[in-house]
């Protein structure tokens, strides 16, 4: 079956690709679905240079007429031609907040038990969070559409554009790539490569990478007007492992590298960011 199994990325980086699953023909009102939990090692935002480990969800859902669930993307497979492929694509692009990776609930300090009174504060010992000052940006749901190319039964170029990202939902991102789908492919075991780069227009860029007058005013960063253009150029690997008919374990570790104007944003600490996820999924 060549396809590969893509997690949900609901903690992951904010480069997180909407690649589509392949075309799998099945039997008329059929369907193929896994379900899984994994972990996941995700740079806190787009440039950051700190990490975020946190639990992995895995969801993909293919049905017989074309309809799809991968991760946080859906779509419908809408060509008969086993060489080309498109249709519909949605998305959720996650949100962001200080801490550039959601919200937790936390302590508010050390209480002194003898007077139930809290004790004095530290401020010295409180971390300051990553993009404190920074305008809060909800979770986006974007729509567009995708068309992937086989160049031989191995080789897929890709490509999806998405609108509906950013402050005032304004945002764009066509990702441009190509697949090696299976490098290693045996009974077992399957690993796949992919690379490509993503194009943005200036008001995405601008919503996560950008600093307003108002935000350099309230956080630590100079004010930054980020343009469109090239967003970054990104490389990845799979594999995955059929441990039963049943079950499965899916690795993956994405790299990407910030381009031109998002390289140069003040909220950029770390050009190159590492995505590292493994999870276990049961088939049904």
């Amino acid at each position: 079956m060549n396809k590969l199994l893509f997690l949900a990325l609901t903690a992951g980086c904010g480069v997180a690709w909407a690649q589509t699953p392949a075309t799998n023909p099945m039997p008329d009102g059929s369907r193929d679905m896994y379900v899984g939990l994994g972990v996941q090692s995700a740079p806190r935002y787009e440039g950051a240079d700190g990490h975020k480990v946190s639990a992995l969800p895995v969801l993909q859902v293919q049905w017989s007429n074309g309809l799809f669930i991968s991760g946080m993307s859906a779509g419908w497979h809408l060509s008969d031609d086993p060489t080309f492929e498109f249709g519909p694509l949605a998305a959720v692009h996650r949100s962001r907040d200080d801490d550039g990776a959601g919200t937790e609930i936390g302590g508010v300090g050390v209480t002194d038990f003898a007077s139930g009174i809290p004790s004095p504060i530290d401020k010295r010992q409180i971390p300051v969070a990553p993009l404190s000052g920074m305008d809060k940006i909800g979770a986006r749901l974007q729509a567009g559409a995708f068309a992937n190319y086989y160049l031989n039964p191995r080789w897929r170029v890709t490509s999806s554009v998405l609108f509906g990202a950013g402050k005032d939902r304004d945002g764009a991102r066509l990702e441009l790539g190509v697949q090696r789908l299976a490098v290693v492919d045996n009974a077992r075991h399957r690993v796949s490569l992919a690379a490509g780069v993503t194009v943005v227009n200036r008001h995405y860029n601008d919503s996560y990478l950008g600093v307003s007058q108002e935000e350099s005013l309230r956080s630590r960063f100079p004010y930054y007007e980020a343009a469109g253009g090239l967003h970054d150029a990104h490389v990845g690997v799979r594999w995955n492992w059929t441990l039963s008919p049943s079950w499965m374990l899916t690795t993956n570790v994405q790299t990407a590298r910030l381009l031109g104007s998002a390289r140069y944003s003040p909220l950029v600490e770390r050009s190159a960011n590492t995505t590292v996820s493994t999870a276990i999924a049961l088939r049904f």
